[in-house]
């Protein structure tokens, strides 16, 4: 598939040249980022995204990722990718070491938001985990219950998450509406609750070294 504008997600709209920063990432961090960007008054960084419904097709992922830096790479100084190997078996590492491009360390989404460190650090012993992000408990229905087809078919459950124990909310914010999205998730799927908050993680250390060695 080509990509064309209609398919990205822009924030933080500073006009490209010496010394901007584009960050190409996953359509499920644009909140965060953009949080980050007015934070901390980045207005040298901007923000384009893919679908953040690529996750549920990893296969994509790297594809797009090198046309954006394809189409990009002349217009600002640095790019930086806000993706972590997210399913693609290290195709998009791939992509970046080939184009010399940053991206964030880890296997998912889950462990820099905790912290890359301390999410191995007990990774193995919760391999019966289902994990939700903010914005993955905003979008539960969209990106969990739809595309598996438990709206239709809610018998099976078991075999999606029979093998499951537990649903861990990393939360990014302390937001009493998503804590009870959260909740409802795992009284949904039939499983023991866990409220873990880790803010932005190795997300804002990531995107703060990226700015300080920019300037």
């Amino acid at each position: 598939m080509k990509l064309d504008d209609a398919t990205l997600t822009s924030a933080g709209l500073a006009a490209p040249g010496a010394g901007k920063i584009l960050v190409i990432a996953c359509g499920a961090l644009a909140h965060e980022i953009t949080a980050l960007i007015g934070l901390n008054g980045w207005d040298h960084v901007s923000l384009t995204c893919l679908p953040a419904i690529w996750h549920n097709s990893p296969q994509k992922i790297a594809k797009g990722v090198e046309e954006l830096i394809v189409k990009h790479r002349n217009c600002y100084e640095t790019l930086f990718i806000a993706y972590a190997d997210c399913g693609t078996g290290g195709a998009l590492q791939k992509v970046c070491a080939r184009h010399g491009v940053a991206m964030i360390e880890g296997p998912h989404c889950y462990s820099f938001f905790e912290g890359n460190a301390s999410f191995a650090a007990h990774g193995e012993d919760e391999i019966t985990t289902f994990y939700l992000t903010d914005f993955l408990a905003r979008q539960f229905d969209a990106f969990v219950i739809r595309p598996l087809g438990l709206d239709r078919y809610p018998q099976l459950r078991d075999s999606y998450f029979g093998h499951y124990q537990k649903l861990v909310y990393l939360a990014q914010t302390d937001d009493q509406g998503l804590d009870k999205k959260a909740r409802k998730a795992a009284e949904r799927l039939g499983l023991a609750y866990e409220r873990r908050f880790t803010g932005y993680g190795d997300l804002a250390t990531a995107l703060a070294r990226l700015t300080e060695s920019s300037g």
